[in-house]
């Protein structure tokens, strides 16, 4: 308040000198502020002037503390975020900043968001986490899509897919349910944004992993939810099933289900919560049915359809697939085009998790496969596909019709597996020896093996 001027007060008056120490320094300006003669315009002015420069320091020190903040230089400052940080330079996002998709829009939602985020400060000097992943009430909003994406598209950008957005969002389907590897790549479902690999990120590194199948969206991810429909469901109504589970919450969920087990009984529901996200059961059941329907093969009366055609318009099933008896005699064409027939029937895009990766083995097999690579024929390669494959044993699963009855099978199969050929279309079901318990090898889809009955050895052990 010196720009007022100060009043004189004389050094040796005791009563002055006592007053001020019993006056506190607020209620000293503020008296002082009162004393101000407001009549006077220059005063008035000084106030004025001020006030305006008050102003600017605080709401322009603000304003850049908040633009800053917003930049992702700044967010790849912290270490932890530089899987983040180099998946979005890689990706067809990185001409927009970070806040404009995991801030909703307007001044309101940043200013919490900056306070929501103070967390994140605490994490980073107390304790970085093992692994970064988007948190249930922090989805990717519909607001921050809609800025620049119009929800009038029909047809997909590849103009394969027949997509109704605006159908789906009027529904009430956010967008992230399909799109949320398009800017990170799902690192985080994939596990490979942890700690120990944080410092193998750069920008060859993360062009290597942003791969199609992880950016697009997952086929998978359409049939588990289209499916859930069918069933009376809507699981994007739960904001879990639209973010991968957090690790640490995971490892929570174990050490209390492993307490329980240990001490008292565990509901089955406990274990399968805490122990089957990420996992995928190599013949599992759900996903057979549902390839089946995609075929064909079986019917439901259901409000969405899972047949191939109902969404793609490119891809149909291939003319040499409806001809009579493909079922039975396909083999040879999947010996000679292994390499065409996962391009449709690989399990990764009939199955919403994604497996757990390895980033180290994931950037060397990158490295081995850089050059082109060409498919060789090898009936033990195409033999062990249709085994683990479930697409394949969703068939080969079942006994074929021309088996006939067991007690007539037995006895005639003989002559169906005399030469060398014939046996090797036995053994893509069947095992030769009794398995060994705990081999690597790839199990049979049937339990069933020669040696069960030939016990004493076979005529001969030529092709056999």
């Amino acid at each position: 308040m010196a720009i007022w001027g100060k009043k004189k007060h004389k050094e040796n008056d005791p009563e002055t000198r006592e007053d001020r120490k019993k006056v506190g320094l607020i209620r000293r300006l503020w008296q002082k502020f009162r004393g101000i003669d407001w009549k006077n315009p220059v005063n008035r002015w000084k106030l004025l002037f001020i006030s305006l420069i008050g102003c600017i320091v605080i709401f322009g020190g603000g304003y850049g503390v908040i633009a800053f903040t917003n930049s992702p230089s700044f967010c790849v400052s912290c270490h932890e975020m530089t899987p983040e940080y180099t998946t979005y330079t890689a990706s067809a996002h990185n001409n927009i900043t970070c806040v404009q998709c995991h801030v909703k829009p307007g001044f309101v939602n940043m200013v919490t968001h900056k306070m929501k985020s103070m967390k994140e400060v605490y994490y980073h000097v107390t304790g970085v986490p093992e692994q970064i992943v988007q948190t249930e009430g922090e989805a990717i909003s519909d607001e921050n899509c809609l800025q620049c994406h119009s929800k009038n598209r029909l047809v997909t950008a590849s103009g394969d897919l027949k997509v109704n957005h605006k159908g789906h969002i009027e529904e009430g389907v956010p967008c992230i349910s399909c799109h949320a590897g398009v800017v990170h790549a799902k690192v985080a479902g994939r596990g490979i944004n942890t700690e120990e690999v944080r410092g193998h990120y750069t920008k060859e590194t993360a062009e290597k992993i942003m791969e199609k199948k992880y950016l697009a969206p997952n086929m998978g991810t359409c049939i588990d939810c289209h499916d859930k429909v069918n069933n009376g469901e809507k699981p994007w109504k739960e904001v879990s099933y639209l973010v991968p589970p957090n690790p640490e919450e995971m490892e929570k969920k174990l050490d209390e289900t492993n307490k329980k087990t240990s001490g008292e009984a565990v509901t089955e529901g406990e274990k399968t919560e805490a122990t089957a996200e990420g996992t995928n059961a190599p013949h599992d059941e759900k996903t057979q049915e549902i390839i089946l329907q995609a075929i064909g093969k079986q019917q439901k009366d259901v409000k969405l359809s899972m047949e191939c055609e109902t969404c793609h318009k490119k891809i149909k099933v291939p003319k040499n697939h409806k001809v009579e008896g493909w079922n039975g005699n396909h083999g040879s064409t999947a010996i000679q085009e292994l390499d065409k027939c996962v391009n449709c029937h690989e399990d990764s895009k009939w199955i919403r998790e994604i497996p757990k990766e390895d980033i180290l083995s994931l950037l060397k097999m990158k490295e081995a496969t850089s050059k082109e690579h060409k498919y060789v024929p090898n009936v033990t390669v195409v033999k062990d596909q249709s085994r683990i494959n479930q697409f394949c044993s969703a068939c080969h699963g079942n006994r074929p019709a021309g088996h006939l009855e067991s007690d007539q099978w037995l006895t005639a199969h003989a002559d169906k597996a005399k030469t060398a050929d014939q046996k090797s279309e036995c053994f893509v079901c069947h095992d030769r020896d009794k398995p060994k318990e705990g081999t690597t090898d790839v199990k049979a889809p049937t339990d069933v093996y020669c040696q069960y009955c030939h016990r004493t050895g076979f005529k001969s052990d030529v092709n056999n």
